[in-house]
C-alpha cells in the first residue's frame, strides 16, 4: 500500500484551507501567496509564488511528495511540468455536488479516510436548506461581478454559477459562450437584473466602489451589494458555512419586486 503524502504543496487557496481543516496542516511545505486561510496554520508555511506564477524551482526544492492544483486557478503548462516530476492531484469542480465528492477524494489521497464526512454532511445540509428556501420565492436575476475593467461576469459552466443557482438566483450571463464573459452594465439592465454582487475577488470591490456604482446607477434600479467571493468560488470545506453566507447575500430584502 502506498504511504500517504507527508510533504504537500498546495497551489489552490481553497484546497489549502481544506487540507488544514482535514487535519493535515503539518504536512504543508509550500503554498501560494493567496493561500491565506486558516491564517494560524498557513502563517507557518512558506509561500512559493502565486497561483498563476508559482516559483517552480522553490517548489521542487522543498521536495514535495504531492502537489495539489486546479486547472482553472493554475496554468496548464505549470501543472504539466510539475506533474512530470511530482505526484500531482488536480481538482477542478464545476458544481457543488462535484466539489463535495472531490473533498472526499482529497481526504482519501491524504490517507485521512472519513475526515471529510462531517464536512460533507454539513455541506449537504446547506444544500437542502438552500433548495427549500429557493422553492419559496421567485428567483432573483443576478449579475455577479468578477472584474471591472472591463466588467465581467460568469456563465453557466462555472462553479460560481452553480452556487448562485443553488441559492435561487438566475445569472444574467448564464447563456454566454465564454465562461467569464465581458458584459457591460447596460447589457445587464437589458436583461432585467435585480441584484449586482460585487465580489471581493479576483477584483477586490470595496465599500467605496459599491457607493460609486450605486450612485451612478449604471445598473439601473438593481440593488448593489458587496459579497465575499470566497463564499461563491472556494470549493472544499468552505462550502460548509459559505453556502449559507452566499444564500444570505441573495436574500431579497432590498431588491425591488417586479411582476413575473
Amino acid at each position: 500500500m502506498n504511504e500517504p503524502p507527508r510533504r504537500v504543496v498546495s497551489l489552490v487557496p481553497s484546497t489549502t484551507e481544506s487540507i488544514c481543516e482535514l487535519g493535515a496542516a503539518s504536512r504543508l511545505v509550500g503554498r501560494t501567496h493567496y493561500c491565506t486561510e486558516p491564517a494560524h496554520h498557513v502563517v507557518h508555511v512558506p509561500p512559493l509564488g502565486g497561483t498563476k506564477n508559482p516559483n517552480i524551482e522553490k517548489i521542487l526544492a522543498v521536495e514535495p511528495d504531492l502537489i495539489v492544483g486546479n486547472a482553472e486557478e493554475n496554468r496548464q503548462e505549470d501543472l504539466e511540468f510539475l506533474a512530470a516530476r511530482v505526484p500531482t492531484l488536480v481538482q477542478t469542480p464545476r458544481s457543488v455536488f462535484e466539489a463535495g465528492k472531490l473533498l472526499g477524494e482529497l481526504a482519501q489521497r491524504l490517507g485521512l479516510d472519513g475526515a471529510a464526512k462531517p464536512w460533507q454532511a454539513r455541506i449537504d445540509e446547506q444544500v437542502r436548506e438552500a433548495a427549500t428556501a429557493a422553492d419559496t420565492r421567485a428567483p432573483l436575476r443576478v449579475y455577479y461581478a468578477i472584474w471591472r475593467k472591463p466588467w465581467m461576469t460568469v456563465n453557466a459552466d462555472t462553479f460560481i454559477h452553480d452556487v448562485l443557482e443553488l441559492c435561487g438566483a438566475q445569472c444574467v450571463g448564464a447563456g454566454e459562450a465564454t465562461r467569464y464573459p465581458a458584459m457591460e452594465p447596460a447589457d445587464a439592465v437589458d436583461r432585467r437584473v435585480d441584484v449586482v454582487l460585487l465580489a471581493s475577488e479576483p477584483w477586490e470591490f470595496d465599500a467605496s466602489q459599491r457607493e460609486e456604482v450605486a450612485s451612478t446607477r449604471c445598473f439601473g434600479d438593481a440593488v448593489i451589494r458587496l459579497c465575499d467571493g470566497r463564499d461563491f468560488c472556494w470549493h472544499g470545506v468552505r462550502m460548509a458555512e459559505g453556502l449559507g453566507r452566499a444564500r444570505a447575500a441573495l436574500q431579497p430584502r432590498s431588491a425591488r419586486s417586479r411582476p413575473r
